[in-house]
């Protein structure tokens, strides 16, 4: 093929509406346990091998695995004409574009040139525009569950997907059940890392009333309606799901969070062995289990004698299966830092630390998610290593990120009462007033920084970091 036509090709290719042209990049997700999840979602349940195809074919690319690619796309193919005999072209788009850019990448152009040329015949086919140009709501509704595959950096752009998906089709029942579920997700994310909350209670509402067969979206309405106080009123869907569908991983985790968020500690955990003999490589099914024995481990380290045989074996199970978490999917950071917490409650400090510094020295971490590291690892030195320098340090270090998040004002609010602590009990000397002077101005209150600033240099009037940083505020007031 000669260049010309290989750019045209590589041109065309850009136009398609597939997985390939969607951004979904690799460094957010780890390859191998999104395969193991697609697989999982193929066996356990039934009317989204289309969907689940697509995505395993471009997780097999990225995995360098082009032929097997194209054995998940022909299955695509099986399963769009069986399911939508009537239908193969539209359906099809999206398959065609994956072919198209996978025979692209085999450098196998003229099957690429076929492809793109059978999607755009199709498109013109099916478009009532000159251009041929063609938006489906199915096209937005696939974008959306696979942006949401690729984990929180893709949550608002899947949001805008189903959006679009619904306002051909507003009730669909996949398309919403799409819909509440990424505004389920972008709340959680909100909730933890701070950020604007918008209420997904009457978007799961819809999508269960559309659907009362889903029994994943009927978990996740009872989730936010517990996380809302009305954890009774929840706990009735989780009861019903339970009994319809008593075999499904998905399901089971998000019954057993509900127990355990519940308190229900037990049943939290029988309930996750079961799904885990059901998906043994399960990710979150994991690291699910290892918050429960590591909260298991933190009640029975608050009884007064906590027989340490006992203590022992919670702190070793959840360390098992937090590791297993981080092994299959070294993008959890969370779980580092689950496991870190966990060494601590062992008194196993030098593990503690190691991991700690593992995950801090690595630079692919979102800064919300840096910032919630920062506050784990300074209350670790706070409250486990007794050292409230490194402390007040690292708490420092979460506040000088900028990004306005929950663990950014829990840093704030540790360290200034760290601080005020040690002012107040005599301790103020210049080092303690100067640095709440800092964290006055990392937090925008110029004033009280000026102040803090003023009187530290009175302690020590020649600091000279002490009195640029006040002629530097003064400076910034004044202009």
């Amino acid at each position: 093929m000669s260049t010309v036509s290989k750019d045209s090709l590589k041109t065309s290719l850009l136009q398609l509406e597939c997985h390939f042209t969607w951004a979904l990049l690799k460094k957010h997700v780890s390859l191998e346990a999104l395969e193991e999840t697609i697989l999982d979602h193929i066996k356990f349940l039934v009317g989204y091998e289309i969907r689940d195809y697509n995505m395993l074919s471009y997780v097999n690319h990225l995995k360098n695995s082009n032929e097997e690619a194209l054995e998940n796309l022909k299955k695509a193919e099986e399963a769009i004409q069986k399911r939508h005999p009537d239908e193969i072209a539209r359906r099809s788009l999206t398959t065609w574009g994956n072919y198209a850019w996978i025979y692209y990448h085999m450098q196998r152009y003229e099957e690429a040139q076929t492809y793109v040329s059978k999607v755009e015949n199709s498109c013109k086919k099916l478009s009532s525009t000159a251009d041929g140009k063609i938006q489906l709501p199915e096209i937005y509704a696939e974008q959306g569950w696979a942006l949401l595959r690729f984990g929180r950096n893709y949550f608002e752009r899947a949001k805008n997907c189903f959006e679009k998906a619904m306002k051909s089709e507003p009730d669909n029942p996949d398309f919403n059940a799409g819909y509440a579920t990424a505004m389920y997700r972008l709340e959680g994310d909100a909730q933890r890392y701070g950020g604007e909350v918008r209420s997904c209670l009457d978007a799961l509402k819809q999508a269960v009333e559309l659907n009362p067969k889903d029994t994943t979206i009927a978990a996740l309405f009872a989730l936010e309606l517990q996380r809302l106080c009305r954890g009774n009123e929840g706990e009735r869907y989780i009861e019903e799901g339970l009994q319809k569908t008593p075999d499904f991983p998905v399901f089971l985790r998000h019954a057993a969070n509900f127990y355990r968020k519940k308190g229900e500690v037990n049943k939290a955990v029988e309930i996750l062995k079961k799904a885990l003999a059901l998906t043994p490589k399960s990710v979150v099914l994991h690291h699910q289990l290892g918050l429960c024995y590591k909260f298991k481990a933190l009640q029975l380290k608050k009884t007064r004698h906590s027989p340490q045989e006992e203590m022992a074996n919670l702190v070793q199970l959840a360390i098992f299966h937090f590791k297993t978490a981080i092994d299959k999917k070294p993008v959890f950071f969370n779980a580092y830092r689950d496991l870190a917490i966990t060494y601590a409650i062992g008194k196993r400090y030098e593990e503690a630390e190691e991991i700690f510094q593992k995950v801090l020295q690595r630079n692919d971490v979102d800064c919300d998610e840096k910032q919630d590291i920062y506050f784990n690892y300074a209350h670790f030195q706070q409250f486990h290593m007794k050292s409230e320098s490194k402390a007040i340090k690292y708490y420092i270090e979460g506040l000088k990120i900028e990004t306005n998040s929950y663990s950014r004002k829990k840093c704030s609010e540790a360290v200034e009462t760290l601080l005020k602590q040690k002012i107040e009990s005599g301790l103020g000397d210049a080092t303690n007033i100067g640095t709440l002077g800092l964290i006055h101005n990392l937090n925008g209150k110029k004033q009280e920084a000026i102040e803090c600033y003023e009187k530290a240099i009175a302690l020590d009037p020649n600091n000279e970091e002490y009195l640029n940083a006040l002629a530097e505020l003064q400076l910034s007031i004044s202009s």
